[in-house]
């Protein structure tokens, strides 16, 4: 883990809220000249800290009206090729958001999203149950999102720093 100044956690955290700040805007919220800043900035994204900059897009301006999220097994005695090609699969399709290699009772967490029921039934028809490997599923859908950020917790985990 990488040691953070308090200016760097600070960087962090306004842009995890904003990623389309101008370096203007954000050396303003964190107290700082534009120059220092933009060097700080660049510095964070050269060592990793910053993969990228992405926009959140509002799933149901969108017509994405139904999220499942879905584990998978997929057996190990199979061996590790059918494996790739599941992962290989699963990168393909634009309709799973994330997936995860879990454990516990399955191996793999999909994060599906869909229109609707009968969009989600057919993509399980059509792709999901066609996934090279798969041996059995379970799905739940989310009814309500009590929280859902993208923010990963700047100051520590569990604590307030």
């Amino acid at each position: 883990m990488t040691e953070l100044s308090l200016t760097d956690r600070r960087i962090l955290a306004e842009l995890q809220r904003d990623g389309s700040l101008s370096n203007v805007a954000l050396a303003e919220r964190i107290g700082m000249s534009p120059s220092p800043c933009l060097r700080r900035v660049k510095q964070l994204e050269a060592d990793g800290l910053i993969r990228r900059y992405v926009a959140l897009l509002d799933e149901r301006k969108l017509g994405v009206g139904l999220t499942a999220y879905v584990e998978v097994k997929v057996p190990q005695v199979a061996g590790e090729a059918i494996v790739e090609r599941f992962k290989a699969a699963v990168a393909r399709e634009p309709a799973i958001t994330g997936c995860f290699v879990i454990a516990g009772q399955y191996d793999f967490l999909l994060r599906i999203v869909a229109r609707d029921l009968d969009d989600y039934s057919h993509l399980t028809q059509t792709v999901l149950l066609r996934l090279p490997g798969v041996q059995d599923t379970r799905s739940s859908f989310v009814l309500e999102a009590v929280k859902d950020t993208t923010e990963l917790p700047i100051g520590g985990f569990g604590r307030r720093s």
